[in-house]
């Protein structure tokens, strides 16, 4: 049976990513899976999680990569000095050290691309995969890109998202909140993985939406 899930934010830690997927979740070719951003930054290996994406893809596995607001950043930059900083400042060594470089600028063409290709968001049948949420003020929900990779918290009273069910990453939750969130129409499934020495968070997430199952996995790395 075709199953459809969505991974919450990785950070680097591409053992844990993996081990989700192989051990766990054991996907196959017919599997839909959407990542909600966030691949890079904090954790040991970022470049190792974009080559696990990168791998799986060129053997015929459907993985949907959103984009978040560490990818948004890394790409940024090269703007000037204080975007560099900003990118830093939330965890930039890390993905530099992991990629063995010292900019943007010096990653290989096929990475720079994988980045550009990230999705602000996805719409696929009922389900509405983002990093971080919509701005439902704006008359035109799909318009707020800003919105989409950084706003935590926001409400439903729009009528494009009647019906649909929104699943999303960058605000760390417990794990009991992330299996309370699953029963409801907006879904955060973030337990802020790289976070492994807090009590509550640690584990990178998953939810089968086929069968509305929230799967975790330890951070091993």
């Amino acid at each position: 049976m075709l199953k459809i899930y969505a991974i919450g934010d990785i950070h680097g830690c591409s053992r844990t990513f993996n081990s989700l997927l192989i051990k766990e979740l054991k996907i196959n070719k017919r599997d839909k899976v959407y990542c909600l951003g966030d691949y890079i930054d904090r954790g040991p290996d970022s470049k190792g999680v974009i080559d696990i994406i990168l791998d799986l893809r060129r053997k015929g596995y459907q993985i949907h990569t959103l984009r978040g607001n560490h990818e948004q950043m890394f790409m940024d930059s090269i703007n000037n000095k204080q975007e560099f900083q900003k990118w830093i400042n939330n965890g930039g060594n890390f993905t530099m050290k992991s990629f063995n470089i010292q900019s943007y600028k010096d990653l290989s063409p096929q990475y720079k691309q994988f980045f550009r290709n990230t999705k602000y968001y996805i719409h696929k049948n009922n389900f509405l995969f983002v990093h971080a949420g919509f701005n439902v003020d704006n008359e035109n929900i799909f318009e707020d890109k800003q919105f989409m990779l950084w706003k935590r918290g926001f409400s439903l009273n729009n009528n494009e998202l009647y019906m649909k069910r929104i699943i999303h990453g960058h605000t760390p939750i417990s794990i009991n909140s992330i299996i309370n969130s699953a029963k409801t129409q907006v879904i955060n499934i973030d337990n802020g993985c790289v976070f492994k020495k807090y009590k509550y968070l640690g584990s990178l997430v998953a939810i089968n939406l086929t069968e509305n199952i929230i799967i975790k996995t330890r951070n091993i790395d």
